[in-house]
């Protein structure tokens, strides 16, 4: 196992190499179609840490049409005996998200500007807009011990402002990179990454990274865009469950970040 190193002196969680946080949202998607309880999100997220995740992933939504409110304690329970893991609850601070960060205090918490019954996350914050109502929220994780990540289009000019509401990350929102990738646009949107990954580092800013990250696309992703700390895969990585186990596919996805 790699070493922790520290983003500051409280944060044991940032590594020396891409941490890998597994999403298992689509698990419970799958098993809200029955009442049975199959299959469980809690041994689904043991079976990644098994396979080498650094972290489990959740986006409770308000609606609970995956992640539910029990399994945000199920899972927070399941976390204290993998000490070495990280637990990242994402959502939206002005919904549901924050009572769940005050009851089971995350290692991290991805603030994310969806509104109720959106079908995915599709944008980042608008600082212009709602950074001032941020900052008391970012305040109140900070007090609990969460470190907080933003979750941001690849906008260089934006990363000043993250830092200035008190972000310690973004999260880089990666669907353009995806749907541009194998096309002619992809060293387009490469850039862009690459040009918001050395602001968002110039502004003192962590980096994570998510949506639509995939086998194919994530080690280029990689090698391109400096310092990313932590990716978060969730729809491809259960897909590619199907085929190859979740166990093997952690590690197949971990050898796509390389050593």
């Amino acid at each position: 196992m790699n070493p922790l190193v520290a983003d500051g002196p409280a944060d044991p969680h940032r590594r020396a190499r891409t941490a890998l946080s597994v999403n298992i949202n689509k698990v419970a998607t799958l098993r809200n179609t029955r009442h049975l309880g199959i299959p469980s999100v809690v041994h689904a997220a043991t079976l990644a840490l098994r396979g080498g995740a650094h972290g489990i992933t959740v986006h409770p939504r308000p609606d609970q049409r995956h992640i539910r409110t029990g399994d945000v304690h199920d899972l927070a329970a399941l976390l204290k005996d993998w000490t070495q893991a990280e637990y990242n609850l994402e959502g939206n601070p002005f919904h549901n998200l924050m009572d769940l960060v005050r009851a089971v205090r995350p290692h991290q918490c991805t603030f994310v500007p969806d509104s109720e019954g959106q079908f995915t996350s599709d944008h980042g914050w608008d600082l212009a807009a709602d950074g001032a109502r941020l900052v008391p929220l970012i305040e109140e994780a900070h007090a609990l011990g969460v470190r907080v990540s933003l979750f941001m289009d690849p906008l260089p000019e934006a990363m000043a402002a993250a830092r200035a509401v008190g972000a310690d990350r973004i999260e880089l929102y990666t669907e353009p990179y995806a749907a541009a990738f194998g096309t002619d646009r992809q060293a387009a949107q490469v850039e862009r990454f690459a040009a918001a990954a050395r602001a968002a580092l110039a502004a003192g800013l962590g980096i994570n990274a998510g949506h639509d990250l995939n086998r194919d696309n994530l080690a280029p992703f990689l090698a391109a865009v400096p310092g990313v700390l932590e990716v978060s895969i969730g729809h491809a990585l259960i897909g590619d469950a199907l085929e190859f186990g979740l166990e093997d596919t952690v590690r197949r996805y971990l050898r796509c970040i390389g050593p």
